[in-house]
């Protein structure tokens, strides 16, 4: 399984106006949890399918927030540097998250919330402007990312036993193909294994690899598509 970026990507993401592609792409959709729509990190639908027999029986249902500063002259991507002594990928670059809790009213009460709680990001200054199909993580959970457009004014307070730092990059930088480097990483549940080829996106000393690189190739993918393709990522609209 690869998850190597569409042939004349570079090429057509040119000139795009992220922020607006974005927008059109996100509008309407809404959580769906359908496990014939699950998404390894960084995989499509196609190939996801083709690994559900190492799906877990029952994951922990979780959200992430997916925050894009709404930055002039481009938009970036504010990620969180996970606190090392972590249960869950630990020292991992990440997005503010975490699992649902009894008394969040679903996906995005519960990303704001883990934002609020990890970044102090107040939920006023952000705009949710959609969702991405449910990731499965090898962690075992199911995380629902939740899109949104954050406004720079924030001022940020880390709960430092979670989170070590904070940081941005560029959007335009996330989605050009010239930064995804393949690697092969083993995949399971403990119902077997299997490699596969995902991408990583060396930022200066840091590397965004995983489950957040994987979410953001996602979004990547859903925003270079052309309308009415028959589809890498599947669709999130209300029914």
């Amino acid at each position: 399984m690869t998850a190597t970026p569409p042939q004349g990507a570079a090429l057509a993401a040119e000139g795009i106006d992220w922020r607006r592609r974005i927008r059109e792409r996100l509008a309407g959709t809404a959580p769906r949890h359908d496990r014939s729509e699950w998404l390894i990190p960084g995989l499509d639908l196609e190939e996801s399918r083709k690994l559900r027999e190492f799906f877990p029986l029952d994951p922990i249902a979780a959200a992430v927030l997916v925050p894009i500063v709404d930055r002039l002259p481009q938009l970036t991507v504010l990620l969180t540097q996970r606190a090392t002594k972590l249960r869950h990928h630990a020292g991992q670059v990440s997005f503010p998250g975490g699992r649902l809790e009894p008394y969040d009213e679903g996906p995005r009460a519960a990303a704001l919330r883990e934002a609020r709680e990890e970044i102090g990001l107040d939920s006023a200054l952000i705009e949710v402007v959609g969702y991405l199909p449910d990731h499965i993580v090898i962690s075992g959970f199911r995380v629902t990312p939740v899109v949104a457009f954050v406004s720079p004014a924030f001022e940020l307070l880390l709960d430092m036993q979670e989170v070590e730092d904070t940081f941005e990059v560029p959007l335009a930088y996330v989605f050009e193909p010239a930064n995804h480097r393949v690697r092969r990483r083993r995949f399971g549940f403990g119902r077997g294994e299997t490699e596969v080829e995902l991408c990583d996106i060396p930022y200066g000393e840091r590397n965004i690899w995983g489950a957040t690189a994987g979410m953001l190739m996602t979004l990547y993918q859903l925003c270079i598509e052309e309308p009415g393709s028959t589809g890498r990522v599947p669709g999130a609209r209300e029914q």
